[in-house]
């Protein structure tokens, strides 16, 4: 039996939909072949946590006063120390599952640290995961390496942004290059936290100012009048399961923002998407040489638009983390290629072990 550490929590701002996307894979997990172990990640400092209380308090945030005890990594034997009040216990897991979305892990930063540690973790490694956090950096290879379309943009770094004129001066570039509407969003963050559409001059100095609470870096862009398509990959050694792609209708919401993907019923999702099964492959094919020419592993999730009139696919943006809660599209999207959400948990775990770090 095979011991695997799933972690959840963290101090992103995405810190709500990880506790539901642990509680789900935590129901998901065959206990017949898995010991799981719950490593909890406060919010607001970050300490680590072995909880050995209710699962179902996972969900709620009220494991946090639950039982638990300081858990830490060590770097030199690949071992996970529990201090019990002053006496050292080492557990050895065969493997990471992170259900931790944004910052400080679907950036490549815990993955970074138990690489050191030898432990292998589930779905990209360290650089794949920076990579593709940065949605500027991320375009600008998947342009160069797959010649795909994306949309304009302006990168917009927070020293450059400080004064009105600056400010100004952004804004009138964005307006020269594309116009209104645009997409003001941060570059390193997901879920759509921090992303506003703005549709007039007056609201672009406030959604410059939402963006930069969430990074140093941020991303302007022309708005894509277009279908959302959404497209789940799951690779095994080398060999790659494409999901039929799904769509998103956001319904009255004005995009795919994260009040419409996890709070609201605003929106609905249609599986398979309503483009032609011809289009429907030419995005497969699209989503496969993405993850490829992001040096992905394991999973990710590619979403592109379809132009209105459907003749062109242009790339958004890839989640390498993506949610597993129990409305999330990437689980569904695997469910309806046949794989079971606990097979798809078993066959991740299993690619990572198998390669290790």
């Amino acid at each position: 039996m095979n011991t695997i550490l799933l972690l959840f929590g963290g101090k992103s701002s995405e810190y709500e939909v990880s506790l539901s996307s642990a509680t789900g894979a935590y129901q998901n997990i065959d206990r017949r072949k898995y010991n799981v172990l719950l490593c909890g990640i406060t919010k607001k400092d970050g300490r680590f946590w072995l909880y050995e209380d209710d699962p179902a308090k996972i969900a709620d945030g009220t494991w946090t006063d639950g039982r638990k005890v300081p858990l830490s990594v060590d770097l030199s034997d690949g071992s996970l120390s529990v201090d019990r009040d002053g006496v050292i216990e080492h557990l050895r897991p065969d493997a990471v599952l992170p259900m931790i979305h944004g910052k400080y892990c679907e950036d490549g930063t815990l993955q970074g640290l138990f690489a050191v540690a030898g432990i292998p973790v589930v779905g990209c490694d360290c650089q794949s995961s920076a990579v593709c956090m940065d949605k500027a950096v991320t375009k600008a290879i998947v342009a160069i390496e797959t010649g795909l379309k994306t949309a304009r943009g302006i990168v917009v770094k927070a020293e450059n942004a400080g004064t009105q004129a600056e400010i100004d001066a952004v804004r009138r570039a964005a307006e020269e290059a594309f116009g209104y509407p645009m997409f003001v969003k941060p570059a390193r963050a997901g879920s759509s936290v921090g992303v506003n559409k703005v549709k007039k001059p007056e609201d672009f100095a406030r959604a410059l100012a939402l963006a930069f609470a969430e990074d140093t870096k941020i991303l302007v862009e022309e708005a894509v009048n277009g279908r959302e398509i959404e497209v789940a990959v799951l690779e095994e050694h080398g060999r790659y399961t494409v999901a039929h792609p799904a769509e998103i209708d956001c319904g009255s919401s004005e995009f795919y923002d994260y009040e419409t993907k996890y709070i609201s019923d605003a929106s609905s999702f249609y599986l398979p998407a309503r483009i032609s099964p011809e289009k429907q492959e030419e995005v497969r094919g699209h989503a496969e040489a993405i993850f490829r020419a992001l040096d992905c592993r394991g999973l990710a999730r590619v979403d592109f638009f379809c132009t209105r009139d459907g003749e062109e696919f242009v790339f958004n943006e890839i989640n390498t983390l993506p949610g597993f809660t129990p409305i999330s599209m990437y689980p569904k999207m695997m469910v309806n290629e046949g794989i079971a959400y606990g097979e798809l948990l078993d066959r991740l775990i299993q690619t990572a072990i198998r390669k290790g770090n």
